[in-house]
């Protein structure tokens, strides 16, 4: 690219520092009110811009690549999913894509293993019903939940953040189990004392929770769906803190509803930021607003890696964070 500052559209606002950060460095534009683009808006800034830093809200289908003007060769993603951007037009057009893997990884483990534990010991129930002043003092089977020691944990997508789920798990006393399209390194598998199941349905007919940790991509999309989602034992829960569209979100809401499944802890949601309304009625799910990765120190990460993707790229050399191809 090579141009002394070039121009770099933000679609969302980002922490000061960062922009602050991108101002010296680019002709940076920003988005002050934080109000996402439209798909209109989309197109006239890869019209303009050389560097586009889109979010996780921002859907850059072929469409949108299509309207990119002669100097966009770069997209450089705010987060570490891409299945908001259709690399395959990226790459037609000679536009490189980037994103920010591995700072988001203790994050997003943390607030698994909360939904881990807050949804069988009930604990958004709890505070429900203390809040709500229908609780009237301790009783031998007030609000019984399940322990979690000695449970075992289903992982689905044995990545960096399942790994991270899976080594706190192992302090919680629980059994690690994962589905992989391969298996992981024979260290790291001894490590957490593992079991792969090449066979996602034998697994999850066996777990006590299942935690889901994969990529949303056409191969992934309602991995989880209503046949899956039956050979869940109705003892057991789901927590998805990965992206809502490897669910099948209709089926999981009718199967929590009728306890065919016990209960669910979800941070993220197949049509976000619209819930399935069979959902939020239900007293065996906690719903959190896609926080998995909301931390001060994360977020900053994330821009670090953003500029010096954008810097790598404008000095002639390829960032380090290029994405290749979409794993599975």
């Amino acid at each position: 690219m090579a141009v002394s500052k070039p121009l770099v559209t933000l679609t969302r606002k980002l922490p000061d520092s960062v922009e602050t950060r991108m101002r010296e460095l680019f002709d940076a534009k920003l988005n002050d009110n934080d109000i996402p683009f439209t798909q209109d808006e989309l197109k006239q800034a890869v019209a303009e811009a050389h560097v586009l830093v889109p979010t996780v809200t921002d859907r850059i289908d072929a469409e949108v690549i299509a309207a990119a003007g002669k100097n966009l060769k770069l997209i450089a993603s705010f987060g570490t999913g891409v299945d908001h951007i259709d690399l395959k037009a990226a790459r037609e057009a000679g536009i490189t894509v980037t994103n920010t893997p591995g700072v988001l990884t203790e994050d997003t483990a943390d607030v698994a293993m909360a939904l881990i534990l807050s949804v069988p010991r009930r604990l958004t129930e709890g505070d429900a019903l203390v809040r709500e002043g229908g609780w009237t003092g301790w009783s031998p089977t007030g609000m019984l939940g399940h322990r979690i020691n000695g449970k075992r944990l289903g992982i689905i997508g044995m990545g960096r953040i399942g790994q991270a789920i899976a080594r706190r798990a192992r302090g919680f006393g629980m059994s690690i189990h994962y589905h992989n399209r391969r298996p992981v390194h024979a260290d790291t598998e001894a490590e957490l004392e593992a079991t792969h199941w090449e066979d996602l349905g034998q697994m999850l007919s066996r777990m006590d929770i299942i935690s889901v940790n994969c990529p949303h991509t056409e191969a992934t999309h309602h991995l989880l769906s209503r046949e899956k989602l039956e050979m869940i034992q109705s003892h057991a829960y789901l927590v998805n803190t990965s992206r809502g569209e490897v669910v099948d979100e209709a089926a999981l809401a009718e199967l929590l509803a009728s306890r065919q499944i016990a209960g669910a802890g979800l941070d993220v949601y197949e049509n976000e930021p619209a819930i399935h309304p069979d959902l939020t009625g239900l007293k065996n799910v906690v719903l959190l607003p896609h926080i998995g990765s909301a931390t001060i120190e994360g977020r900053l990460s994330m821009g670090d890696k953003v500029i010096i993707n954008i810097q790598t790229f404008n000095d002639g050399h390829t960032p380090p964070d290029r994405v290749i191809e979409v794993m599975i």
